[in-house]
């Protein structure tokens, strides 16, 4: 079986493209930026492609003779990029692939959106059915993406499936990387209550999933959320990092309105200089927007059930920093 893995480069493609390499697959991958797939660059069943997807001729090229495509490329948290281009790569981009996916026969689509579709979560968890409100280029971007993408499966019957992951982490997050190296220190600053809830889903367990999306009948047609067994707290993440990391963390609690002060004002600084800033107003989004989803839906319909506790995908990520 030969496949194509858009956003390759990424965190969670590089893992993917081990993964299908692991098995024994032919691997076609393409990003901007490769360098986390330095460690199997040489491999003799694997394909690297460095490139743009709002490339049209290079989208064609790319699903010839492919069985399965993951597409997890997109534009994503940065801020220095224009609505126009969110919506050239997460919506046109999107739409391009289904195109040439279909014309060139391709059996399957997993399509890698984001939770952060649903916006506000009023009452979590939420499931599949609740309603999206979006409220930044990216998740608007990213809901237009998997709406293009059902559209697209309802008209064609070209199979499509959308994943929608919940906080994934691991080795080769920066993410998680810096998370766990702030709270190394013995100080964690945090902005508001610490009760806001992540939906920790550990690296191995959410490729297990997006390979499930891509083998079972029943899940054509369908969203999934993709998250770990249960929801934590902010501040119940941070003493858990902690305690992997055998420190003791004290944990520095400011007001909500001070963190969109700092947020606006570090971008605003930054925009002339056409740089990504190390805090923006949407990084304060990990401080006030809950995360949490019923995932009861992929455990049905897919058979999917993580196998790694928060603590033992935390040990194993520590030991990789």
């Amino acid at each position: 079986m030969k496949v194509l893995i858009t956003g390759g480069g990424g965190f969670i493609g590089s893992h993917l493209v081990d993964s299908q390499l692991d098995q024994g697959y032919d691997v076609r991958t393409v990003d901007l930026h490769v360098d986390r797939l330095a460690q199997v660059a040489g491999h003799p069943n694997l394909e690297i492609v460095e490139g743009d997807l709002t490339a049209d001729d290079l989208i064609r090229r790319l699903v010839d003779d492919i069985d399965i495509v993951y597409h997890l490329a997109s534009a994503h948290l940065d801020v220095t990029l224009p609505d126009s281009y969110y919506r050239q790569v997460n919506v046109d981009a999107t739409l391009s692939l289904l195109k040439a996916a279909h014309d060139a026969g391709v059996k399957r689509m997993v399509h890698c959106s984001t939770n952060s579709v649903i916006g506000e979560i009023k009452d979590p968890p939420v499931d599949e059915t609740a309603t999206c409100n979006p409220t930044n280029i990216y998740e608007q971007t990213k809901l237009e993406g998997e709406q293009a993408a059902l559209r697209f499966h309802k008209n064609t019957g070209f199979p499509v499936v959308i994943v929608r992951p919940a906080w994934v982490y691991g080795p080769r997050c920066l993410r998680t990387s810096r998370l766990m190296r702030m709270v190394s220190k013995g100080r964690f600053v945090m902005f508001g209550s610490g009760q806001t809830l992540r939906h920790p889903i550990f690296i191995s367990d959410m490729i297990d999933a997006l390979e499930l999306s891509a083998q079972v009948d029943q899940a054509i047609g369908e969203i999934f959320f993709i998250a770990g067994d249960e929801p934590v707290t902010i501040e119940q993440l941070v003493h858990s990092v902690a305690e992997v990391q055998h420190v003791q963390v004290r944990v520095v609690h400011l007001p909500l309105a001070l963190g969109k002060a700092a947020g606006y004002t570090i971008q605003l600084a930054y925009t002339p200089l056409g740089k990504q800033p190390p805090f923006s107003r949407r990084s304060l989004d990990f401080f006030v927007k809950d995360n949490a989803y019923d995932i009861s839906k992929v455990r049905r319909e897919l058979g999917f059930e993580s196998q790694t506790s928060l603590q033992a995908g935390l040990a194993q990520t520590w030991a990789t920093i």
